[in-house]
């Protein structure tokens, strides 16, 4: 989906040092609520920090913190980005 210079993506599909904005949560309830205890809130800024070598898990700066959270979980996690800016470069 793309909109006025912005797309959104799943979490899961941000690279090492890559940024965007929490848009949605499309998770159950009680692993939604986890994570926005954690600090992943809709209009947030999160930036992928590190991915494991088979890319799960993956840890995300989110609010001053390092979080790790699997794949399955980030791929529910709607983010906005710059149109152009999914590997860093615009």
């Amino acid at each position: 989906m793309e909109e006025m210079g912005k797309k959104t993506v799943s979490l899961d599909r941000l690279k090492p040092g890559e940024k965007g904005w929490i848009k949605e949560l499309l998770l159950e309830e009680r692993t939604g609520r986890k994570l926005e205890d954690m600090g992943f809130q809709r209009g947030r800024p999160v930036e992928c920090a590190y991915q494991s070598p088979w890319g799960d898990p993956a840890a995300y700066y989110v609010m001053g913190a390092l979080v790790a959270i699997r794949r399955g979980e980030a791929g529910r996690i709607q983010v906005e980005i710059e149109s152009g800016m999914e590997n860093g470069v615009k």
